[in-house]
């Protein structure tokens, strides 16, 4: 399940300042492991200094594009994004595993539907991903975008929107949120909030026609946007999130002091399933994640961000019980049917047999 395949770069495409757009090839055999839903990313591996790092980056490419992309903002201090952006040239290759997430909605063709997507920075990427595949694939439905930015300059895919406008008349409406440049419409300058949230839903949007709504970008512009979502009337299942960054890194919580010294003794007997092996070992029931600990005893359990952010680590509890920290992947009916996110599990029985192949 973690085995990662090369990727040759065909292209490095330079779309804003500090944002790469890279278009990739899978090698003779590998293609239909990349065969991608619209709205999924790729999970990429390199070392720098001897230190395996793991990254995500959502594909931006629709699914009818015949080409694999992903689009890479470089982020202050960020080690992959800095080296994708000034040094990755056409013909280097990159260790990827195949697509994975689940932030998309079922394609009908023959309904008639209206999707809105609130996309910040670089949160547009599997958003374009969607709206492309829609377009394409759904000719009776529309598309309401609203793409948050500090500046003009900082859009990416600003001219490719306006194409796709042009290809789709009236099919295809996007606001541009400016935070810091002023614009003739005053509703379209300043932060994403409920308040401005408010004021587009009042005055620019109808959500009452709405059937589902996308949001991807930082937390909490996302949770402004679903609360305001939710106020005029639209259920969970209707909300979609992808989130490409968090403020929960994903720690297992305090326990009362007075058990703190014999919960840390307390072991668990876990049994792990992965491509089809199984593995039994034993590991602490606090301060170890379930897949740090199975890192530790030689098994290549996938993972990327280790934050709850991803879905990359997903796996399913078979037997047992284990808290969950952080959940920002897994929907709820996921978590009702025993999935977990292993970078976030903690045994809280004295066995716990969890697979991946589920």
């Amino acid at each position: 399940m973690a085995r990662f395949y090369p990727l040759d770069v065909a292209e490095v495409r330079r779309e804003t300042r500090d944002a790469v757009v890279l278009t990739l090839r899978p090698r003779d055999g590998d293609a239909d492991a990349f065969a991608f839903t619209q709205g999924q990313y790729l999970t990429f591996r390199r070392a720098f200094d001897g230190v395996e790092l793991r990254r995500s980056y959502s594909i931006c490419a629709g699914r009818d594009e015949g080409a694999l992309k992903v689009g890479i903002k470089r982020v202050e201090g960020g080690a992959f994004s800095t080296w994708a952006n000034q040094e990755l040239r056409p013909g280097d290759v990159l260790e990827a595993m195949p697509p994975m997430g689940t932030f998309h909605a079922p394609i009908e063709p023959e309904v008639a539907k209206h999707y809105l997507g609130f996309a910040g920075g670089s949160g547009i990427t599997p958003v374009l991903s969607i709206l492309k595949t829609v377009l394409a694939r759904e000719p009776r439905s529309r598309f309401t975008l609203v793409y948050a930015n500090r500046q003009v300059s900082s859009i990416m895919f600003r001219e490719e929107l306006d194409d796709l406008k042009s290809a789709h008349l009236g099919r295809l409406s996007v606001v541009h949120v400016l935070e810091s440049e002023t614009q003739e419409i005053d509703l379209f300058t300043g932060r994403v909030d409920a308040d401005k949230c408010a004021a587009l839903f009042r005055l620019w949007i109808d959500v009452g026609s709405v059937d589902t709504a996308f949001i991807c970008g930082p937390e909490p512009m996302m949770l402004a946007i679903a609360a305001s979502l939710r106020e005029h009337g639209l259920s969970d299942a209707q909300i979609k999130f992808e989130l490409f960054a968090s403020g929960q890194p994903g720690r297992a919580r305090a326990r009362a002091a007075g058990t703190a010294a014999s919960a840390a003794e307390a072991q668990c007997e876990a049994t792990v399933t992965l491509d089809g092996a199984t593995r039994t070992f034993r590991m602490p029931k606090q301060g170890e994640s379930l897949l740090d600990a199975a890192l530790a005893n030689s098994l290549d359990a996938p993972y990327a961000c280790k934050a709850g952010v991803c879905s990359t680590c997903r796996a399913k509890v078979l037997e047992g019980e284990a808290e969950m920290i952080t959940n920002h992947a897994l929907e709820d009916y996921e978590v009702r049917q025993g999935y977990i996110l292993t970078c976030q599990c903690y045994p809280t029985t004295d066995r716990l047999v969890v697979s991946y192949d589920q």
